[in-house]
Protein backbone atom coordinates (compact mmCIF):
# COMPACT_ATOMS: atom_id res chain seq x y z
CA UNK A 1 0.00 0.00 0.00
CA UNK A 2 1.99 3.13 -0.99
CA UNK A 3 -1.33 5.68 0.80
CA UNK A 4 -3.20 5.90 3.45
CA UNK A 5 -6.75 7.35 3.88
CA UNK A 6 -7.19 9.53 7.39
CA UNK A 7 -10.30 11.05 8.51
CA UNK A 8 -11.33 14.27 10.27
CA UNK A 9 -14.32 14.27 12.14
CA UNK A 10 -16.30 17.69 13.03
CA UNK A 11 -19.61 17.39 14.73
CA UNK A 12 -20.88 19.43 17.46
CA UNK A 13 -21.00 17.56 20.89
CA UNK A 14 -23.39 17.86 23.62
CA UNK A 15 -22.22 19.61 26.47
CA UNK A 16 -21.38 16.76 29.20
CA UNK A 17 -22.82 13.88 27.45
CA UNK A 18 -20.28 11.87 27.31
CA UNK A 19 -22.12 9.03 26.27
CA UNK A 20 -23.99 10.24 23.65
CA UNK A 21 -20.75 11.77 22.26
CA UNK A 22 -19.12 8.79 22.35
CA UNK A 23 -21.83 6.72 19.88
CA UNK A 24 -21.74 9.43 17.56
CA UNK A 25 -17.74 9.16 17.08
CA UNK A 26 -18.23 5.74 16.87
CA UNK A 27 -21.10 6.23 14.12
CA UNK A 28 -17.63 8.66 12.54
CA UNK A 29 -15.56 5.87 12.88
CA UNK A 30 -17.28 2.92 11.01
CA UNK A 31 -18.40 5.17 8.29
CA UNK A 32 -15.01 6.38 8.00
CA UNK A 33 -13.81 2.47 7.91
CA UNK A 34 -16.51 2.53 5.78
CA UNK A 35 -14.63 4.88 2.72
CA UNK A 36 -11.32 3.42 3.24
CA UNK A 37 -9.80 5.14 6.48
CA UNK A 38 -7.33 4.05 8.74
CA UNK A 39 -7.52 6.68 11.45
CA UNK A 40 -10.24 8.69 12.31
CA UNK A 41 -9.24 11.96 14.43
CA UNK A 42 -11.65 14.15 16.43
CA UNK A 43 -11.43 17.97 17.60
CA UNK A 44 -10.43 19.24 21.42
CA UNK A 45 -12.59 17.94 23.53
CA UNK A 46 -15.29 16.78 21.99
CA UNK A 47 -16.08 14.00 24.54
CA UNK A 48 -17.60 16.17 26.37
CA UNK A 49 -17.71 19.47 24.03
CA UNK A 50 -15.35 22.39 25.49
CA UNK A 51 -17.20 23.07 28.88
CA UNK A 52 -14.84 23.86 31.25
CA UNK A 53 -17.20 24.87 33.38
CA UNK A 54 -19.17 21.71 33.59
CA UNK A 55 -15.60 19.74 33.33
CA UNK A 56 -14.41 21.79 36.57
CA UNK A 57 -17.47 21.15 38.59
CA UNK A 58 -18.20 17.80 37.62
CA UNK A 59 -15.62 14.87 38.27
CA UNK A 60 -17.75 12.61 36.63
CA UNK A 61 -17.28 13.83 33.43
CA UNK A 62 -13.39 12.92 33.50
CA UNK A 63 -12.67 9.56 31.88
CA UNK A 64 -9.64 6.98 32.31
CA UNK A 65 -8.82 5.30 29.14
CA UNK A 66 -10.49 1.60 30.33
CA UNK A 67 -13.52 3.83 31.08
CA UNK A 68 -16.56 1.75 29.48
CA UNK A 69 -18.17 5.22 28.35
CA UNK A 70 -15.45 4.87 25.62
CA UNK A 71 -16.50 0.99 24.80
CA UNK A 72 -18.42 2.47 21.59
CA UNK A 73 -15.33 3.99 20.28
CA UNK A 74 -13.05 0.90 21.36
CA UNK A 75 -15.63 -1.32 20.13
CA UNK A 76 -15.71 0.64 16.50
CA UNK A 77 -12.45 0.57 16.24
CA UNK A 78 -12.04 -3.06 16.85
CA UNK A 79 -15.06 -4.03 14.59
CA UNK A 80 -13.34 -2.12 11.54
CA UNK A 81 -9.61 -2.30 12.31
CA UNK A 82 -9.12 1.14 12.04
CA UNK A 83 -7.62 3.61 14.79
CA UNK A 84 -9.42 6.62 16.49
CA UNK A 85 -7.65 9.76 17.81
CA UNK A 86 -10.50 10.54 20.79
CA UNK A 87 -9.75 13.98 22.82
CA UNK A 88 -11.14 14.25 26.05
CA UNK A 89 -11.04 15.17 29.60
CA UNK A 90 -8.68 12.45 31.14
CA UNK A 91 -7.79 11.52 34.87
CA UNK A 92 -4.36 11.99 35.73
CA UNK A 93 -2.25 11.04 39.07
CA UNK A 94 -2.55 14.63 40.18
CA UNK A 95 -4.91 16.50 41.50
CA UNK A 96 -5.84 18.34 38.19
CA UNK A 97 -7.17 16.50 35.00
CA UNK A 98 -5.21 17.15 31.62
CA UNK A 99 -6.68 17.62 28.20
CA UNK A 100 -5.59 14.17 26.49
CA UNK A 101 -5.40 12.47 23.35
CA UNK A 102 -6.20 8.92 23.86
CA UNK A 103 -5.70 6.79 20.42
CA UNK A 104 -7.48 3.42 20.03
CA UNK A 105 -6.24 1.23 17.49
CA UNK A 106 -7.37 -1.39 15.45
CA UNK A 107 -7.97 -3.92 17.71
CA UNK A 108 -9.27 -1.63 20.46
CA UNK A 109 -6.18 -1.56 22.23
CA UNK A 110 -4.53 1.84 23.59
CA UNK A 111 -1.73 2.57 21.29
CA UNK A 112 -1.07 5.68 23.12
CA UNK A 113 -1.89 8.68 25.74
CA UNK A 114 -0.99 12.37 25.16
CA UNK A 115 -1.45 14.78 27.64
CA UNK A 116 -1.82 18.33 25.79
CA UNK A 117 1.15 20.61 26.43
CA UNK A 118 0.54 24.12 25.98
CA UNK A 119 -3.10 25.20 27.81
CA UNK A 120 -4.36 28.43 26.74
CA UNK A 121 -5.97 31.10 29.07
CA UNK A 122 -8.85 29.77 31.54
CA UNK A 123 -7.53 25.45 30.57
CA UNK A 124 -4.58 26.65 32.89
CA UNK A 125 -7.01 26.98 36.17
CA UNK A 126 -8.62 23.65 35.11
CA UNK A 127 -6.22 21.30 33.68
CA UNK A 128 -2.86 20.53 34.42
CA UNK A 129 -0.26 20.34 31.32
CA UNK A 130 1.41 17.54 29.62
CA UNK A 131 5.79 17.16 29.18
CA UNK A 132 5.86 14.61 26.74
CA UNK A 133 5.46 14.30 23.19
CA UNK A 134 2.42 12.19 21.56
CA UNK A 135 3.37 9.68 19.11
CA UNK A 136 2.38 6.03 18.23
CA UNK A 137 2.45 4.11 14.68
CA UNK A 138 0.13 1.95 12.11
CA UNK A 139 1.17 0.81 9.33
CA UNK A 140 4.76 1.77 9.41
CA UNK A 141 3.64 5.41 9.43
CA UNK A 142 4.91 7.29 12.56
CA UNK A 143 2.56 9.93 13.47
CA UNK A 144 2.37 13.34 16.12
CA UNK A 145 -0.32 14.62 17.86
CA UNK A 146 -0.99 18.05 19.15
CA UNK A 147 -4.08 19.73 20.84
CA UNK A 148 -5.48 23.43 19.61
CA UNK A 149 -2.80 25.90 21.11
CA UNK A 150 -0.49 23.43 21.04
CA UNK A 151 0.20 24.28 17.06
CA UNK A 152 0.92 28.02 18.35
CA UNK A 153 4.36 26.46 19.17
CA UNK A 154 6.67 25.49 16.06
CA UNK A 155 8.98 23.58 17.97
CA UNK A 156 6.37 20.18 18.47
CA UNK A 157 5.98 19.78 14.58
CA UNK A 158 9.76 20.23 14.51
CA UNK A 159 10.30 17.81 16.92
CA UNK A 160 7.86 15.52 15.40
CA UNK A 161 9.86 15.85 11.93
CA UNK A 162 13.13 15.22 13.67
CA UNK A 163 11.83 11.94 15.24
CA UNK A 164 10.57 10.50 11.82
CA UNK A 165 7.18 11.54 12.11
CA UNK A 166 5.21 11.47 8.65
CA UNK A 167 1.99 13.11 9.84
CA UNK A 168 0.73 15.45 12.28
CA UNK A 169 -2.58 15.08 13.82
CA UNK A 170 -4.11 18.23 15.25
CA UNK A 171 -7.26 17.74 17.86
CA UNK A 172 -8.79 21.24 17.72
CA UNK A 173 -11.37 24.52 18.68
CA UNK A 174 -11.36 27.11 16.09
CA UNK A 175 -14.08 29.58 15.58
CA UNK A 176 -11.91 32.25 13.98
CA UNK A 177 -10.43 31.53 10.55
CA UNK A 178 -6.87 33.31 10.41
CA UNK A 179 -6.36 30.86 13.50
CA UNK A 180 -6.16 28.06 10.56
CA UNK A 181 -3.13 29.51 8.57
CA UNK A 182 -0.76 27.75 11.62
CA UNK A 183 -1.61 24.50 9.94
CA UNK A 184 -0.31 24.71 6.33
CA UNK A 185 2.67 26.30 7.91
CA UNK A 186 3.22 23.64 9.98
CA UNK A 187 3.36 21.58 7.07
CA UNK A 188 5.45 23.77 4.97
CA UNK A 189 7.68 24.34 7.50
CA UNK A 190 8.60 20.84 8.04
CA UNK A 191 7.47 18.58 5.85
CA UNK A 192 4.55 16.84 7.55
CA UNK A 193 1.43 16.08 6.57
CA UNK A 194 -0.79 17.44 8.77
CA UNK A 195 -4.35 16.61 9.79
CA UNK A 196 -6.78 19.50 11.50
CA UNK A 197 -10.24 18.50 13.54
CA UNK A 198 -12.39 20.92 14.50
CA UNK A 199 -16.23 21.77 15.90
CA UNK A 200 -19.12 23.35 14.18
CA UNK A 201 -21.39 24.55 15.66
CA UNK A 202 -21.77 26.14 19.83
CA UNK A 203 -19.13 24.57 22.04
CA UNK A 204 -18.98 26.41 24.97
CA UNK A 205 -18.05 29.80 24.60
CA UNK A 206 -17.05 29.38 21.11
CA UNK A 207 -19.00 28.91 18.01
CA UNK A 208 -17.13 26.80 15.32
CA UNK A 209 -15.95 27.69 11.92
CA UNK A 210 -15.48 23.86 11.14
CA UNK A 211 -13.05 23.50 8.25
CA UNK A 212 -11.34 20.59 9.07
CA UNK A 213 -9.13 19.39 6.63
CA UNK A 214 -5.44 17.94 5.77
CA UNK A 215 -2.25 19.83 4.01
CA UNK A 216 0.60 18.16 2.10
CA UNK A 217 4.13 18.42 2.87
CA UNK A 218 4.45 21.50 0.78
CA UNK A 219 1.53 23.33 2.63
CA UNK A 220 -1.30 22.30 0.30
CA UNK A 221 -4.97 21.89 1.08
CA UNK A 222 -5.62 18.16 -0.13
CA UNK A 223 -8.59 17.97 1.37
CA UNK A 224 -11.57 20.68 3.14
CA UNK A 225 -14.58 20.10 5.16
CA UNK A 226 -17.63 22.35 5.05
CA UNK A 227 -17.22 25.66 7.33
CA UNK A 228 -21.25 24.41 9.25
CA UNK A 229 -21.91 20.90 9.00
CA UNK A 230 -21.16 18.36 10.67
CA UNK A 231 -19.61 15.78 8.42
CA UNK A 232 -16.07 14.42 7.58
CA UNK A 233 -13.24 14.89 5.88
CA UNK A 234 -11.35 12.28 4.36
CA UNK A 235 -7.40 12.57 2.14
CA UNK A 236 -4.78 10.61 1.46
CA UNK A 237 -1.62 10.29 2.86
CA UNK A 238 2.19 8.80 0.67
CA UNK A 239 3.47 6.17 3.16
CA UNK A 240 6.54 6.32 1.44
CA UNK A 241 7.71 10.30 1.98
CA UNK A 242 11.54 11.54 1.23
CA UNK A 243 12.25 14.61 3.22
Amino acid sequence: MDHMIIAAAQFRPEPGAVEANAHQMADFVREAAGRGARVTVFGELTLSGYELGLLAEDPTLLVTPDDPRLEPVVAACRETATAAVLNCAAHTEGELPAITTFVFGPGGELLTRYDKQHLHGVENEVFAAGAVDGRFELDGVRFALATCFDNSFPELAERAAAADCRVYLASSLHDELDRLEVYPARARDHGLYVVFANHVGQSGPYAACGLSGLWGPDGTALASATPDTACLVLGEVATAVTR
